[in-house]
Order: C-alpha cells, then structure tokens, then sequence
C-alpha cells in the first residue's frame, strides 16, 4: 500500500483483513513485520555491509588503550616489587650506624626525683675536758667548808721557837703560811694536821709536823680552831723535809663528810 493510502475502516471489535498476497492472520500468531514475511521464490533482502574505516578503528582504539593503561600498570608493579625488594633487603642487613648515646650496661635514668636523704649531723669532734686551773701563791681555792690561800713559802728552817722552847726539824722544815675561812653557813671545825699535805717534784707526800705548829703559831692557832661561817683563821702549817728539799704543790683535803673535791696549789 502506498504511504499516503489509508486503513478501511472496520467496524469496532473486528481485526482488518490481511492485505492481498499475505497470509490471514490466524489466532495466537503475531502480525507480520513491515515489509512481511519472505515469499518463496522472492530474492532475500541484501545484508547490511559495515564501513570499511570500523574493524581499523577498533583495533587502533583497544591497542592505544592496552598501552596507555597497561604501561602505567607495568610502572606501578615494577616499582612496588622494587619497593619490596628493598625493604626487604633493608629487613635482611641491619644498618649499621653509630651512635653516641650511653653504652647498654649504663643503668637507665628515671625522670622521678630522688629520695631525699636524711640531713646528717656535722660531725665535729667533742671538747676536751676543761683542764683543771692551777692555783699559786695568793689564790683561793675551796677545800671542802674553807676556802684557803697559801700567803707564802719558806724552807731551810731548823727549829722552829724561842731559845727556851723549840721544836728542832729531823732534817728542815718547810714553813707555809695559810688562811683558811669558812664558805658555809654553820661553824666548822678547822684542823691543819690531817687536812693539808705536801709534795716535792719527785711526788713524795709529807704530812703537817703538829708539834712545830704549837711551837711556831701564836695560841696554837691552827690546832682544833673552832670557825663560825665568814670567819677566817691565818696560821703557819710546818713540814719536815730532808735538807735541800723543795717544795712542789700543797694540797687541800676537802674531808670525808663533802662532796667537794680536793684543792691544789702549785709553788
């Protein structure tokens, strides 16, 4: 049919005839495509030839494809065993560097402060013990309940008396001038013989020639004194000593009743 010829109208709910030389439409079969089914005995339509410029095309497409993103790939797989190579050659062989830190054995150091250890005492080396003063001619020294001063020392002395009576020395005597005063606050009983002794440079002790005393002190001072306390009492004390003899120190008993310690003057 031409293209500008028109369909017959068909009254509704009825399928148009077939056009002359096809075949009638049958029930479950499909209308013929444009242009119909082949006829036998008709020539077959002539096939569809692709351009000549497609296939060269293609293939010039897919190659440029190939190198561009197969060489990149190529790269990057070369470079990553690369990569692999080394590392794991840097894995095998320790480098071997030198370093300026402290050796290993060197204990580490802690950031953490110290204990702080205990302040220690100066040590400093104890005094020494005061050493004694020593007393001479005309000091006081405290004997027990007196205090007493050696005025003065005289030796060589013979006899000690007056031309009628008079005690004579076995050698010499030695004669020491000595006031004794009580420091206490009761009367005590003062008596040379007994309380005050001699020594000479060779450390001989001689006592107190009580005989000489009555001779040599007037109304026997020195002899049983009774002493009320701040009151004094001044008496020669006499020694017999070989001749020659010298005096070195006259110790001050301070009695067996006081806890006072014992007195010395040096000459």
């Amino acid at each position: 049919m031409p293209p500008t010829a028109q369909f017959p109208q068909v009254p509704a709910g009825q399928i148009p005839p077939p056009p002359a030389g096809q075949f009638p439409q049958q029930p479950g079969h499909y209308p013929p495509p444009p242009g119909g089914w082949q006829q036998p005995g008709m020539p077959a339509p002539a096939a569809r030839k692709r351009p000549a410029w497609l296939v060269p095309t293609l293939i010039g497409v897919a190659a440029f494809v190939v190198l561009c993103c197969g060489g990149s790939m190529v790269i990057g797989l070369t470079s990553d065993s690369g990569k692999k190579n080394d590392v794991s050659a840097s894995s095998d062989i320790p480098a071997v560097t030198t370093s300026t830190s402290a050796p290993a054995s060197a204990a580490p150091t802690s950031s953490a402060p110290a204990p702080a250890k205990p302040a220690q005492a100066p040590t400093t080396k104890a005094p020494a013990p005061p050493r004694p003063k020593t007393f001479g001619v005309g000091d006081k020294v405290r004997g027990g309940d007196f205090a007493f001063v050696v005025n003065s020392v005289k030796c060589g002395i013979s006899q000690v008396g007056s031309s009628y009576f008079n005690h004579k020395a076995q050698g010499a005597f030695c004669r020491v001038s000595v006031t004794a005063k009580n420091v206490t606050k009761s009367s005590h009983l003062f008596h040379a013989d007994g309380t005050i002794t001699a020594q000479d440079a060779s450390g001989r002790e001689y006592s107190v020639d009580g005989e000489a005393a009555i001779y040599g002190n007037d109304d026997a001072k020195g002899f049983l004194d009774e002493i009320n306390p701040g009151n004094s009492v001044k008496a020669n004390v006499y020694f017999d000593v070989p001749k020659g003899t010298k005096l070195k120190t006259i110790p001050f008993d301070a009695g067996l009743f006081t806890l006072a310690e014992d007195a010395v003057v040096t000459l």
